[in-house]
């Protein structure tokens, strides 16, 4: 294992940090899965979820002008 240093903005540092800390995940393990994900073969989405999101798009939908008169709310 490596140890490298990275200019991020404090901020972003802060928030992330935060974020890890709150779901209880390590912020080294998150910023390696990233690394790891862009290096992939496919770092497109997969031809099966675009299918997939495609079908949904073309979905039958029902308009609602006002959600809360529709179902009562």
């Amino acid at each position: 294992m490596a140890l490298k240093t990275f200019n991020v903005q404090e901020d972003v540092y802060n928030k992330f940090s935060n974020f890890c800390k709150g779901h209880g995940v390590s912020m080294s393990k998150q910023i390696e899965m990233f690394m790891e994900s862009m290096l992939e073969e496919e770092p497109e989405a997969k031809q099966e979820y675009l299918e997939k999101l495609e079908r949904i798009r073309k979905g039958k939908f029902i308009r609602v002008k006002s959600f809360a008169d529709r179902y009562g709310l």
